[in-house]
C-alpha cells in the first residue's frame, strides 16, 4: 500500500508538471512554411501588418523551415524570450533590448527597420496639438484639455513610447480623459477613432487602416524622439531547440534579399512602404 501511495503520488507529480508547462505554452498566432525545422517568433505590429509573413515564407522556402509567430507586444514579447517560451523576437523597446543583452539571455540584437509614430486625432482638433513644437507639448495640450487619449497600456513598444512622453512633459496622465485599451495597436486606433479621441498609432499601422479610419487624422508627427527602430534579439546558442533556425533568420533578414522585402512591404497595396530599411534607421540609433 505504502508502495503505491508513492507511486500515485509521482503520478500526480509528473501530470501536474505536464498541465503546467502546457498551460505555460504561448500560443501560436499563425504558422508560416511547412518544414521540419521549426522555431518561434514573438512580435506585434510586423505580424499584425503581414511583413513577418512575406519575411517568414521567403525564409522558409529556401531553409526547409517553419516559423510560428506568437503574437505579443515588445514588453510580453522580451518576457517570452528571457522565459525561454520564443526561440526569437522583432520588438522596438531600446532600453529593455539593452538591458537583455546585458543579464545575458539575448544574443544576436540586430537593427532591422524603422517607422514612426504619428499622433492622430478628430478632425477638429480640440487640444489644438496641431501647433505643438514637440510631442511632449502635444501631449500637455491634450493633458491641459482634458480631451480623450487612449494609452494601450500593455507594456508595449508603444505604450513604453508614451509614457516617456508623458515624463518629458512632466504629467502623469490620469481621469476619464485618459482610456486604457489594453489592444494591439489596429485595434485600439480604431477604438480611438470610433470614440472620437488621439491616439498614437506607428505609421505602418496608419498607413495599412487609414482607409477605415474615417474621424481622425495626423494632428502631429516629424520630432526625432517619434522615430521607432525594430530589432531582433534570440536566444543564446543552444538555449532552446530552434535557436540556431532563429540566428539564421536573423541574417536572412539582414541581407540584401531581406532588406528589400522590408523597404517594399506594402508598395503595391498602399502606394509607399511601411516600413523603412536598416540603412536608413541606423541614422536615429
Amino acid at each position: 500500500m505504502r508502495k503505491f501511495k508513492c507511486l500515485s503520488l509521482s503520478a500526480l507529480l509528473i501530470l501536474f508538471t505536464c498541465a503546467t508547462l502546457a498551460q505555460a505554452a504561448p500560443a501560436i498566432t499563425e504558422s508560416y512554411g511547412t518544414g521540419p525545422a521549426e522555431f518561434s517568433l514573438a512580435t506585434g505590429s510586423p505580424g499584425e501588418l503581414g511583413l513577418l509573413k512575406v519575411l517568414g515564407e521567403a525564409f522558409c522556402t529556401k531553409e526547409k523551415a517553419k516559423l510560428n509567430w506568437v503574437k505579443a507586444g515588445s514588453g510580453q514579447s522580451l518576457d517570452l524570450l528571457k522565459a525561454k517560451e520564443v526561440d526569437m523576437i522583432m520588438v522596438h523597446a531600446p532600453k529593455a533590448e539593452k538591458a537583455a543583452l546585458d543579464e545575458g539571455w539575448a544574443v544576436n540584437h540586430s537593427l532591422i527597420g524603422s517607422n514612426e509614430f504619428y499622433i492622430v486625432g478628430p478632425k477638429t482638433d480640440p487640444a489644438k496639438i496641431a501647433k505643438a513644437k514637440s510631442a511632449a507639448e502635444a501631449y500637455a495640450n491634450i493633458a491641459k484639455a482634458q480631451a480623450k487619449f487612449f494609452s494601450r497600456g500593455d507594456n508595449s513598444g508603444t505604450h513604453k513610447k508614451e509614457l516617456a512622453i508623458w515624463k518629458q512633459a512632466e504629467i502623469t496622465p490620469a481621469g476619464d480623459w485618459y482610456i486604457i485599451s489594453k489592444g494591439f495597436m489596429k485595434a485600439t486606433l480604431l477604438r480611438a477613432d470610433a470614440e472620437k479621441g488621439y491616439f498614437m498609432t506607428d505609421s505602418s499601422t496608419w498607413a495599412a487602416v487609414k482607409k477605415d479610419v474615417k474621424g481622425l487624422k495626423i494632428l502631429f508627427r516629424g520630432d526625432k524622439f517619434l522615430i521607432n527602430t525594430y530589432h531582433t534579439l534570440c536566444q543564446p546558442e543552444g538555449a532552446t531547440p530552434g535557436a540556431a533556425m532563429a540566428a539564421k533568420f536573423i541574417a536572412f533578414v539582414g541581407t540584401p534579399a531581406g532588406q528589400k522585402i522590408i523597404r517594399n512591404f506594402g508598395k503595391k497595396e498602399h502606394g509607399a512602404g511601411l516600413y523603412n530599411d536598416a540603412a536608413y534607421a541606423k541614422q536615429y540609433e
